[in-house]
Order: C-alpha cells, then structure tokens, then sequence
C-alpha cells in the first residue's frame, strides 16, 4: 500500500511537473519583445522547475519500487549535468546509498530486506562523488563501513578518492579496513583496484599519506593473491608515496 501511494504521488507530481514546463513554454511564448530570449528561462521559472524537480527526486528516491529509484537516479543525473545540484537532492542519494545499512524493509516485519538493490546504492555512491562535502563523505563512509557488497564498497571508495578529504585519516583507515576484511575473505580485484585508485588520489590530492595502515593495505596487494595488472598498480602507487615521503623530508606520524 505504501509503495501505491508513494508511487502515485511521484507521478502525480512527475505530471505536475511537466505541466508547469507546458505552461512556462506558453507563458513565454505570450511574452512581449522585451520577455526573456527564446530557451531562457525567468528566475521564477527555474527557481519553480528545481523545486518541483527536488520533490519529484526525493518522493521517488523513497518509494519502495526499484523501477521509482531508477528513474530518481536518471532525474539526478540529468540535474548533476545540468548544473542543478542542491543540497536536498544530495540527502536523496544519502538516502538511496544507505538503504539496507541504514534504513531496512521487509515483508510484513519478517525475512529478507525488500529493499536491497546493490545496484541502485552503488549508483547513488557514484553520483556522491559529484557533490564533495564532508556530508557527503560521512555518507560514503557509512556505506563503506556497513555495506556487504563489493559493488556498492567500490562505488562508495570510489567516490571518497573523488572527494579527496581525509582529515584525521579516516577515508584511508576506513579504505585499508575494506581491504584487509576482503584479503581475509576472498580478495576482490576490482575492489582492491578501487582502492588502491582512491589511496592514489588522496595522496595526490593531500601531497601524499602518512598513514601506516593505508600504506600497509597498499602493500599487502603488491605481495597479495590479485591479478597482475592490480599487483603492478600497487607497486607503482608504493613507488609514487615514497617520492612523496622524500619529498616533504621523509617526515611521518
């Protein structure tokens, strides 16, 4: 029932909408000479659209059909490569990155979780990367610490590399705990190469790291059970953190 009527009110409002654009595009074509050019929009206009765009997001990021998240995470998309990106419309990709670790559903308060789709959460980590924020990266991490999927663990370090904050190094001791629990477990070479592409990137980003747990991560897949191609990456992201570590004086925690 929840679903119908979450369902319903997101198309109801998808339809609105699309109504509000209709008549924008009538009300400017009514407009005299000095009405704004053809294809631009008034400040009201784009204020009315983002803001019926940002409800759509977040009815449809909610709805507990897989099919409403899809289509809220190609409304997203569509808003990051416009430039419409706002911090309401960032709590909906928290919300989807989260579901399962945070927020569970299931079938009449028993059994498996109905709302468990890696793939809808390892979108929402990837598109997390697009609005750099601490907010963002506390979610991220959240993700990484309490997601059992290596999919969605690859979206979320992803991302974190893409942001590049790590005060305190708490991106790269959350990283290196990722690939120590999956040495352990079954070595993941698409996550191990993830993870060692977000340690490059901090490092660059940071003028390189310091943390003796990242650095032993990075070198437990050189020597590990991964396939080459991930083995050489280890070894030349170790070869780049010394060139760092000399250059600032050799100097460490």
């Amino acid at each position: 029932m929840r679903s119908f009527v979450r369902a319903t009110l997101a198309l109801g409002a998808a339809s609105v909408f699309g109504l509000c654009l209709v008549l924008g595009a009538g009300a400017q074509a009514a407009q005299p000479a000095t009405a704004p050019k053809s294809g631009e929009k008034t400040v009201e206009e784009a204020y009315l659209q983002e803001s019926l765009e940002t409800m759509i997001i977040k009815e449809q990021s909610q709805s507990d059909s897989k099919d409403m998240k899809l289509v809220a995470l190609q409304y997203i998309k569509q808003a990051v490569d416009a430039g419409r990106k706002n911090e309401e419309i960032r709590k909906s990709l928290e919300y989807l990155a989260l579901e399962t670790t945070m927020v569970v559903t299931r079938s009449a308060g028993l059994g498996r979780p109905t709302n468990d789709y890696p793939d809808i959460r390892a979108k929402a980590c990837d598109l997390l990367g697009e609005f750099p924020s601490v907010e963002s990266k506390n979610a991220l991490l959240k993700v990484a610490l309490g997601d059992a999927e290596p999919m969605v663990l690859s979206a979320a370090v992803r991302s974190l590399g893409k942001i590049g904050m790590n005060d305190g190094d708490d991106v790269t001791q959350t990283i290196a705990f990722i690939v120590n629990r999956f040495d352990i477990l079954m070595p993941d070479n698409s996550l191990a190469f993830e993870s060692l592409i977000a340690i490059e990137r901090i490092a660059d980003k940071n003028n390189g790291i310091k943390d003796p747990a990242a650095i032993r991560a990075v070198m437990k897949i050189a020597t590990g059970n991964y396939i080459t191609p991930v083995r050489a990456k280890a070894n030349e992201i170790l070869g780049k953190l010394r060139k760092y570590s000399a250059g600032s004086g050799g100097s460490g925690k």
